[in-house]
């Protein structure tokens, strides 16, 4: 085991690399992330460990970051597949027919809601309907960080609570207790939360849009640039919705997201050749990886015909995706894997909690200080995964001698670590929300209500006892009490 300053020493190393790349240089986390890498390295080769030993823990971390890699791949792919099939564009035209600004943000928070709960990924969500009320926003002219502010949160609770998500399965394994007990537990301060959010939005759209104060023209603009019955570019039709609503049905009939994933892409594509005449197999063969592109012909047309701000939002909105595009994701977690893992297997991260886990005074200290550990790993070994692994099995024994009921763990891993990984930079969910969605985590985090609200109202829940829980399953106080 290592010493405490040993484990220190490599978190500050980590820390102060980040700090000083983003913060000062603001450069992208990579490289600063393989300098915690290294200095991860030679502590545990000071502590005594072969580089063998060394270099199998972190292919450990990245095989369980795998799946992730493979979504973000397939993410890309389906993104710039449904771009050019013309399922994107048809999404945002529909909503911008239908949305109303005053209605924009609320309507956001529960479409994201509802596919997040039906396929249990977030970051699917954000990849498909994300991206499309990204461009609704743009075209109903609504600041793009309250946009995607609302997409967060919708997206996050969706994956916080639905019983497909790969996170509302691990943190129930962790803590040692089933899926739908861990749901349930987490239904009374993820409602309130959530309640408070739609109101908070719904507030939003009324103060700044209300009575029509919003310039409906660039949503009609951008309306016709995307139709080509309009003059626009895509052949709009009702029947490219039909690629989503498959995805969402085959992942809710527990057709894992890697496949399901994939069948929207095949829907996806084989609707595009039927109603783009530009969309081929060559061609989604190419944006697949590269991701979708307009052609020189339609670039010199949106200079001719468009404002030069409507131009700008319909490249910057549909020339993405791709595997190329999403690289930056993959090769992230990769490399925040490879610390996660080393940090892990030479137990560095577990005598800093060992020593963090004296701070616990009661129930309520020790459901703090998880939910401050889950935001530190999301800091230091940024993936939420390891957020909820690593905090999950360091306060498992913790909890049981405290004589709490698991599930009052797991809420504590999902109200911390699922959603704070969207607010941090460096973490491999700041990297893909930044790049699929094409807005920085500084613009976002203060919109994200849902994300930054949850791990306070679950800390609010555990000091009125209504959480807490003993190991009977009953309430906690009123158990103590008897005793």
């Amino acid at each position: 085991m290592p010493k405490l300053w040993e484990a220190l020493i490599t978190l500050a190393v980590l820390i102060l690399a980040l700090a000083v790349g983003i913060m000062h240089y603001e450069v992208d986390p990579h490289v600063p992330m393989f300098v915690g890498v290294c200095a991860a390295a030679l502590m545990a080769m000071y502590l005594g460990y072969t580089w063998e030993e060394i270099e199998k823990s972190m292919m450990d971390g990245i095989y369980k970051a795998l799946q992730s890699c493979c979504i973000l791949i397939i993410v890309g792919i389906l993104i710039g597949t449904w771009i050019d099939a013309g399922v994107v564009p048809a999404m945002i035209y529909y909503g911008l027919k239908i949305l109303h600004p005053a209605i924009f943000f609320v309507a956001t928070v529960l479409i994201c809601s509802i596919t997040s709960l039906a396929t249990g990924t977030s970051w699917g969500t954000m990849g498909t309907m994300g991206v499309a009320l990204m461009g609704i926003g743009y075209g109903l002219g609504m600041n793009p960080a309250m946009t995607a502010g609302a997409i967060l949160s919708g997206a996050y609770f969706g994956d916080k609570m639905s019983p497909l998500s790969d996170t509302t399965n691990l943190a129930p394994a962790m803590a040692g207790t089933d899926v739908m007990s861990h749901v349930k537990a987490m239904l009374m301060p993820t409602a309130v939360t959530y309640g408070i959010v739609l109101v908070i939005f719904g507030i939003m759209g009324a103060v700044q849009y209300h009575g029509g104060d919003a310039d409906l023209s660039r949503v009609n603009e951008f309306a016709m640039a995307l139709n080509a019955a309009e003059g626009g570019v895509f052949h709009i039709n009702p029947i490219l919705l039909l690629p989503p609503v498959v995805v969402i049905v085959a992942v809710a009939m527990k057709v894992p997201a890697i496949p399901g994933i994939t069948l929207g892409i095949v829907v996806g594509g084989a609707l595009g050749m039927i109603f783009q005449p530009a969309c081929n197999l060559g061609s989604i063969f190419d944006f697949g990886i590269n991701g979708y592109t307009f052609s020189d012909e339609v670039l010199a047309m949106f200079d001719a015909t468009l404002s030069e701000e409507t131009a700008y939002t319909m490249t910057r909105l549909l020339e993405s995706g791709g595997i190329l595009g999403m690289m930056f994701s993959v090769s992230m977690t990769i490399i925040a894997m490879m610390f996660g893992g080393i940090m892990e297997d030479t137990h560095q991260l577990e005598v800093v909690v060992d020593q963090l886990k004296k701070l616990a005074k009661g129930p309520v200290g020790l459901v703090t200080l998880t939910e401050a550990t889950c935001v530190f790993s999301n800091m230091t070994m940024p993936e939420q995964y390891i957020s909820i692994v690593v905090p999950g099995r360091m306060y498992a024994e913790e909890y049981r001698k405290m004589g709490l009921h698991p599930t009052v763990l797991s809420s504590a891993l999902e109200g911390a670590g699922t959603v704070t990984s969207a607010l941090i930079p460096w973490n491999t969910c700041g990297a893909f929300i930044s790049k699929t969605l094409d807005i920085n985590v500084a613009s976002y985090a203060p919109f994200a209500l849902f994300n930054w609200m949850m791990p306070l109202m679950n800390i609010l829940f555990a000091i009125t006892g209504l959480t807490l829980k003993n190991l009977e399953g009953q309430p906690y106080r009123k158990q103590k009490s008897k005793a």
